[in-house]
C-alpha cells in the first residue's frame, strides 16, 4: 500500500511531482484544494470568503482525514495544511511524509508566472512577492521539517528533470511499482 503525503510552499511543484509520480507507480493522486473545490463545489477563495479562515481549516482538516484513509495514493497538500492543528502528526501517522524544498529564487520565478492564479499574492508587486517568500518560508519551514523525507524541488522544470525527481522520491522512500 502506497500513502504519501506531499508538502511545501505554493510553487513547490508538489501537484506537478504528485502528478507525475501517481502516474509512474500506478495509484490515484489527489490535490487536496482541489477535492475540497470539488465537494464543496467553490473554490478555496470563495470557501475563505464564506467560512473565514477558521472554517476552512477546519473542512481542510476533515477532508485531509477522509484521502489519508484511501490506499494507493499520493496526496499533494495545501502549503499551510501541515502547519495546521495536528495536520502533521496525523499526516505521519498514515503514510510517507514528504517536504518539497524549494530555494527561494525558484518560488519567486515560478509564483510570479503563476500569480494570477493565487489569490493571496495576486496584488503584490516582484519586491512584495519576494519578501512574502522570504518571511513565510522562514516561518514554515520549522512545520515542513517533521515530513519524514525531505527532496530538492527546483528540479522539476522538464521531463527529464521530473523523471529524475521521481526515481530518487521511489529510491527514497522505497516504493515499489505494481
Amino acid at each position: 500500500m502506497i500513502r504519501v503525503f506531499l508538502m511545501g510552499f505554493m510553487g513547490a511543484g508538489k501537484t506537478t511531482l504528485g502528478k507525475a509520480l501517481a502516474k509512474d507507480l500506478g495509484v490515484s493522486f489527489i490535490d487536496l484544494d482541489q477535492y475540497i473545490e470539488n465537494r464543496y463545489l467553490k473554490s478555496v477563495s470563495q470557501l475563505f470568503a464564506a467560512y473565514g479562515e477558521q472554517g476552512f481549516r477546519e473542512r481542510e482538516s476533515r477532508l485531509l482525514r477522509e484521502v489519508g484513509e484511501f490506499d494507493n495514493v499520493i496526496v499533494s497538500c495545501g502549503g499551510s495544511t501541515p502547519l495546521i492543528g495536528d495536520n502533521m502528526d496525523y499526516m505521519l501517522s498514515q503514510g510517507q511524509t514528504v517536504y518539497l524544498k524549494c530555494n527561494n529564487d525558484t518560488l519567486l520565478r515560478r509564483l510570479k508566472v503563476a500569480r494570477s492564479q493565487r489569490p493571496l499574492i495576486a496584488s503584490k508587486t516582484d519586491e512584495e512577492l519576494a519578501a512574502f517568500i522570504d518571511s513565510e518560508t522562514q516561518r514554515r519551514e520549522p512545520g515542513y521539517l517533521r515530513a519524514e523525507y525531505m527532496c530538492p524541488g527546483d528540479r522539476l522544470e522538464s521531463r527529464s528533470q521530473i523523471s529524475e525527481t521521481i526515481e530518487y522520491i521511489e529510491n527514497l522512500l522505497n516504493l515499489k511499482k505494481d
